[in-house]
């Protein structure tokens, strides 16, 4: 199946973004709603993977200074590349901005996705929303 990437505006896509991030953490994950909506969505880069037919079905977050979270793709679009897209755009939108230095907070289980795209582990694990991360940080050249 086919999709792309694009940048989403929360003001007008808050209900798509909010829509695939409830289904994906709230529902799935259990993350408790309080602290899935941390009140930073006003202020960062939203990207939204949207199937060929407009249906979104995959987003990520860029938070000012590159930190890289909230990549949530529906579970019927998972292992087609969408999340992979998703990373690989928000890097490259990093490097436009002359952010070089990456972070992400890793849920475990999805460092060894990260490391494929040359993250690594800078932290110890700790619990977030009572899912195991781990910090991981990406050096790119401009």
């Amino acid at each position: 199946m086919e999709f792309y990437i694009r940048e989403a505006e929360w003001i007008t896509e808050q209900a798509q973004i909010s829509a695939i991030r409830q289904q994906v953490f709230v529902v799935e994950q259990h993350v408790p709603p309080e602290l899935e909506w941390d009140g930073l969505d006003e202020t960062a880069t939203h990207l939204l993977a949207v199937a060929e037919d407009g249906k979104p079905v995959g987003c990520a977050r860029i938070l000012i200074g590159a930190s890289i979270g909230r990549m949530a793709v529906l579970a019927s679009w998972r292992g087609q590349g969408v999340g992979w897209t998703l990373l690989q755009t928000a890097i490259e939108y990093c490097r436009r901005e002359g952010w070089l230095h990456i972070e992400v907070s890793a849920q475990t289980h999805a460092i060894p996705f990260y490391e494929k795209a040359g993250f690594q582990v800078s932290g110890e694990e700790y619990m977030d929303a009572g899912i195991l991360h781990r910090a991981m940080s990406l050096h790119i050249s401009s």
